[in-house]
């Protein structure tokens, strides 16, 4: 029996108030009352977000026009009355969109986007029927046309279907699909290239000036590569970057066939550009990552992911491996595709290897227990975060690493991470089949083989319930990488994390032991001078601490709210938490085998 679709309409209705007007009709509601919902979270990020609270105004009718009553039964849903007589039901709603984020919804003169998330409710006990979605240009707004992106399907064969980047019909198999495609819209920059025999976009939204020509040469050789990873065919027939150009930005959030990036413009490729930038090699690792995020985590899924519950928070111990190991591969998909060096490479690593020691909370909390704690600890980060959490991003990435080269090393080079991924492809991926809390172990273990996968299996258990560092140094050096451990600052250090602004520096954390915390200073102190001097910038109380030695007294004068105080410190030798990594020059013939095996060289 035939079901009717669920159809919405979606308008840039009134730019200048950032207003976006939505409507949802139902042909055959629940004749009890149809209850609508919308999602309190976004699958990618993991923290209750309450997108309901952007709803403005909402009432409903019959088809008629005649109006229906409307009870709000939660923070997000509403059950709205059916007709006494039958058929349809049309609830119109506005939606606030002024978040200029990859998360939620963002609409001026300039452009619109949102997140489904945001602005599609969901009519309840319907979600698994296809849905028509009418994407309705704006009224009145001046500059240059404004056309359409968005990897959502167009309705192609109905009437009204929208043309390629364009307004008019677009449709989704189910709800699920409906809000996994973001869209945007305005007067974008468009660059295309092939992957895979896949077609691929990018949109560049806001002022630039991108080298599209290198971007999509540099991309093409990164999605390349990680679809030769997994095996072709591509899981997705075309894929698009939507990018927002901000002059201070970073972000991304991955989506079954495209993603949401937020990029500073510097960050950015431009025409005769010479060598490879920091900012660039950052921007395009963060391209990586949520293009791996098309395999891991879109459709490799925990299986308490499997089906998202968009009301309540959805607990895994397992973040560590779908955000952790996309975030080994992402700056590994780099070098592997030729985009960058192994010096450029190793640069990378040695940064998240430091930025993982410069976290005292590595050692209260496991990478399993920052997973399962995303949604109250990760996401949600005081001033005491560097004492009691860890990144499951970033340590989890090191897992991977140390994963990786212990699985090369142990089977001379026959087994590598690599294969894991493409067993839990196979196996959970292609299948839709969620992975179960322990199934990381277990496919693991049977990669290894009977030698070596147990052990590594066990390994791999206690590294990621535990709080030891990994032996990196001693990792590295089998495959001729040399380790070298140094401080960070040239004198002795207080024990915080400061932050500067307008002319004060302050206290943003104050590290769990150190000296700071040992006089009783807090975060959120301002501090005003050391030994008698004015304190104005945080590069002059670094050159202060330059000309003392570790253990040697100082007095600091700072206020906390509006009342002067005064500490005594005794200075802390600076640890020696910055790592750099380089090729060893003279490494044998077997680590470099393995070396190239591992770089791709």
């Amino acid at each position: 029996m035939h079901q009717p679709p669920i159809r919405y309409r979606v308008e840039p209705h009134r730019p200048e108030a950032h207003l976006f007007r939505v409507r949802c009709t139902v042909a055959d509601p629940d004749p009890a009352g149809q209850v609508f919902t919308l999602p309190a979270w976004i699958p990618g990020s993991y923290m209750i977000r309450e997108f309901a609270r952007n709803i403005v105004s909402l009432c409903a009718a019959d088809e008629g026009g005649a109006a229906l009553a409307v009870e709000k039964r939660d923070k997000h849903s509403w059950r709205v009355a059916s007709p006494a007589g039958g058929g349809a039901i049309v609830v119109d709603y506005e939606v606030y969109a002024w978040d200029l984020s990859v998360r939620a919804a963002h609409l001026d003169r300039t452009h619109g986007f949102f997140n489904g998330t945001s602005v599609f409710l969901a009519a309840e006990g319907r979600r698994e029927r296809e849905c028509l979605v009418d994407i309705v240009a704006p009224r009145g707004v001046e500059g240059e046309p404004w056309r359409v992106i968005t990897a959502l399907p167009r309705a192609e064969g109905v009437a009204g279907a929208a043309p390629m980047h364009g307004f008019g019909l677009y449709r989704a198999a189910d709800y699920d699909e409906l809000i996994d495609h973001p869209v945007e819209m305005g007067s974008f920059s468009l660059a295309a290239f092939e992957a895979g025999g896949v077609r691929h976009e990018i949109a560049l939204t806001g002022r630039h000036d991108c080298d599209t020509a290198r971007l999509c040469d540099d991309l093409a050789r990164i999605c390349a590569w990680q679809i030769a990873l997994f095996g072709a065919p591509a899981p997705v027939d075309y894929y698009a970057f939507l990018t927002m150009v901000v002059g201070d930005g970073y972000g991304g959030l991955e989506h079954r066939a495209s993603t949401a990036l937020l990029a500073s413009r510097a960050d950015l490729p431009w025409k005769g550009m010479v060598g490879m930038p920091d900012g660039y090699k950052n921007f395009l690792g963060l391209c990586s990552h949520e293009y791996f995020h098309t395999w891991n985590v879109k459709r490799i899924k925990p299986a308490a992911f499997v089906p998202y519950d968009l009301a309540v928070e959805n607990y895994t111990r397992l973040l560590w491996a779908f955000e952790g190991f996309t975030s080994y591969y992402d700056d590994l998909a780099l070098v592997r595709s030729g985009v960058i060096d192994a010096d450029d490479y190793l640069g990378l690593l040695g940064k998240t290897v430091s930025n993982v020691l410069r976290s005292p909370g590595r050692f209260r909390q496991s990478v399993a227990e920052s997973s399962f704690d995303a949604w109250t600890k990760f996401y949600r980060q005081d001033e005491n975060a560097p004492n009691a959490i860890v990144s499951y991003y970033a340590k989890g990435a090191l897992i991977a690493l140390a994963l990786d080269l212990r699985l090369r090393a142990g089977s001379r080079g026959e087994k590598s991470l690599d294969d894991v991924m493409r067993l839990l492809w196979q196996r959970h991926g292609a299948s839709g089949e969620g992975v179960a809390e322990d199934g990381i172990f277990a496919v693991v273990a049977e990669v290894g083989g009977p030698r070596l996968g147990r052990r590594l299996s066990d390994w791999l258990r206690e590294a990621v319930e535990g709080t030891d560092d990994l032996p990196l140094a001693e990792l590295l050096a089998r495959f001729g990488v040399e380790w070298k451990a140094e401080a960070a600052s040239k004198g002795p250090v207080i024990g915080a994390k400061l932050a500067e602004s307008g002319g004060e520096v302050r206290l943003a954390s104050v590290f769990d032991g150190g000296p700071a915390e040992r006089a009783g200073l807090s975060a959120g102190d301002v501090l005003v001078a050391a030994d008698g001097l004015r304190i104005g910038t945080i590069a002059g109380l670094e050159a202060m601490l330059a000309r003392r030695a570790a253990r040697a007294p100082l007095e600091l004068h700072a206020f906390r709210r509006d009342e002067l105080m005064t500490f005594e410190l005794e200075l802390a030798a600076a640890p020696a938490e910055r790592i750099t990594l380089r090729l060893a020059p003279r490494a044998g013939a077997g680590a470099r085998t393995l070396r190239d095996g591992w770089l791709g060289s």
